[in-house]
């Protein structure tokens, strides 16, 4: 089966594209949603950073406490470093397992993923799809939306893969700055697009 790859900067609108894509009978998948699913209480992930970084990083249900694991890995690289090598592959295991459903009858599913050109799940898909938008609106809605400081959103904005580069790597793009019924013909489009192109 064929894994579409849908990406975006922050604030680019992925998750509605996503649903409509679902609407059409898609199957997604949501690299964040898995991102926190294996480190659940009872996951060895979660076993494993308690370990690490002391049970302190644990909130009082016994749920990651991801606030302050943002704090303790965000000044020490190495740290960063411990954890993403301990979590990429349990993620991308996890995401292979959810990209495989059972009674599907479609000949292609999405990942969904704003990391998908920063890491190596870009080498899950057979197709890269960018959402885009200005940097302006990027910044505009996840303020709206996060209730974030701009400094803060620009931060994020510039950890990122610049924008340029994303729809470069893009093999399509949906300009998601449009109306909604546009981006609506636009997904129709692709996803019969997508049919032909990975029909058996």
């Amino acid at each position: 089966m064929a894994v579409v790859g849908l990406t975006g900067g922050i604030g680019s609108g992925k998750s509605t594209v996503a649903r409509m894509f679902g609407a059409l009978g898609v199957h997604w998948v949501d690299a964040d949603d898995v991102a926190r699913e294996v480190v659940d209480p009872g996951t060895p992930a979660l076993k494993q950073i308690a370990e690490h970084f002391g049970h302190d990083i644990l909130l009082p249900d016994g749920g990651l406490d991801r606030a302050a694991l943002r704090q303790v890995v965000f000044d020490a690289p190495e740290e960063r470093a411990w954890l993403e090598g301990l979590l990429h592959p349990v993620i991308r295991e996890e995401l292979v397992r959810q990209l495989h459903p059972s009674d599907y009858a479609l000949p292609y599913v999405l990942l969904v993923s704003p990391l998908l050109l920063e890491t190596d799940q870009h080498q899950l898909v057979d197709k890269v799809v960018v959402v885009d938008v200005p940097v302006d609106i990027q910044i505009e809605r996840t303020i709206a939306r996060d209730d974030n400081a701009r400094d803060q959103v620009q931060r994020i904005i510039d950890a990122q893969i610049p924008r340029e580069q994303r729809l470069h790597k893009a093999d399509e793009v949906v300009d998601n700055n449009r109306p909604v019924s546009e981006v609506e013909h636009r997904v129709d489009e692709l996803h019969n697009q997508f049919m032909v192109a990975f029909g058996r």
